[in-house]
């Protein structure tokens, strides 16, 4: 995790699904080419819920996977890139190096990437990190803007009612 001071904070209460996702198409509507995007919590906590959201609202209507197996799922969407990394299985973090991923953080890319302690100390820094734990009723959703960058899509976001 980044030794960067959290520039904003935005805290959400997810009651289901339905909720994650709407939260995930309205941040959506925040983003920018260049992010990386950690995404944070238990098996089962709503990551790819989310990811799905956010996707949903860029405007894909694809069929949306977990990448636990692929390691990485790539979308087109127009001329944005983004890039949905599991990295769950791996097991060293010196395998990030060796699956060549560096090259798809970029300025023409969007990188959700889940587990990203695996990969510890090489990936790139994140902009946004967002923290998913499941409640006694539905999931506890923060999102920490972690750079200017990610400030500024934070502060663009306007959470679902």
């Amino acid at each position: 995790m980044s030794t960067r001071p959290t520039l904003l904070t935005s805290h959400h209460h997810l009651p289901d699904e339905a909720a994650t996702l709407a939260l995930g198409e309205r941040l959506a509507h925040s983003l920018q080419m260049g992010l990386v995007i950690y995404l944070q919590g238990d098996l089962g906590a709503g990551k790819t819920t989310l990811s799905r959201g956010l996707l949903r609202g860029l405007g894909f209507t694809g069929k949306v996977k977990s990448p636990t197996y692929t390691l990485v799922e790539p979308y087109v969407i127009s001329s944005l890139y983004l890039y949905h990394f599991d990295l769950y299985r791996f097991n060293d973090p010196l395998e990030w190096e060796d699956a060549g991923f560096r090259e798809y953080f970029n300025a023409e890319s969007i990188c959700l990437v889940e587990w990203p302690d695996k990969a510890s100390g090489l990936l790139p820094a994140p902009d946004l990190a967002i923290y998913l734990d499941v409640a006694d009723s539905g999931r506890k959703l923060r999102i920490d803007a972690l750079t200017t960058r990610g400030q500024q899509c934070l502060n663009r976001f306007t959470p679902p009612n």
